[in-house]
Formats: C-alpha cells, structure tokens, sequence
C-alpha cells in the first residue's frame, strides 16, 4: 500500500508576512500620491493658461504661462511612464492639454 501523502497546501511550511506586502502598498500609495500632485499641477497651470486668455493679458505673460503648464504636463508623463504608462493620450485627454503646449514639450497630439 503506498504511504500517504498529506495535501500539498499544508505541506509547505507556514507564509510569513515578511513586511514585503506592506512595503509594496506603502510604494502604491506614494506612486498614486505623486501621480494625484502632478495631475493637480497640470490642472492649475492650464487653468492659469485659459483664465489669462480670457482676459485677453499680454503676450509675454501667456508665453510664462505655456511654458509653466508644458513643463508640469512633460512631469506628470514622465510620471506616468515610470509607472510602467506609455500610452497618454487618454491622459492628456483628461487633463484638456491644448496642442500648443504639448508641441513645447516636443509631443504630437493625437487626432
């Protein structure tokens, strides 16, 4: 009669929570943090951006402006990539990013 095996389950010896879960929802909730600033900051900058054009203020201002907003949309992408992201049109879709300012970054809108 061949011996009995007991079930594989509780053969393996007991899980230890090591803290490693805990340390990879620590690094989630930085990443999502980080993630929610940039978004923030891209949404005051554009918001800066269309409240100038409203009143119609001066040029060199707007310039200031274009290139405030480019800047925290090139940060948030860049974000978004170091989340393992590289499709950002929907995105850039949700933020309402105007093709002047991803053309300072260098970005092609996708129509």
């Amino acid at each position: 009669m061949a011996a009995l095996r007991l079930p594989q389950h509780l053969a393996d010896p007991p899980h230890v929570d090591s803290g490693e879960a805990h340390l990879r929802f620590e690094l989630l909730e930085d990443v999502d943090g980080a993630a929610a600033d940039y978004g923030r900051q891209v949404d005051a900058a554009l918001a800066a951006l269309r409240e100038h054009d409203a009143r119609g203020g001066e040029r060199l201002r707007r310039r200031e402006l274009v290139d405030r907003a480019a800047d925290a949309v090139w940060r948030m992408i860049v974000q978004h990539e170091a989340c393992d992201c590289c499709d950002h049109h929907e995105l850039l879709q949700r933020h309402h990013v105007p093709a002047e300012v991803l053309a300072r970054i260098g970005a092609r809108s996708h129509a």
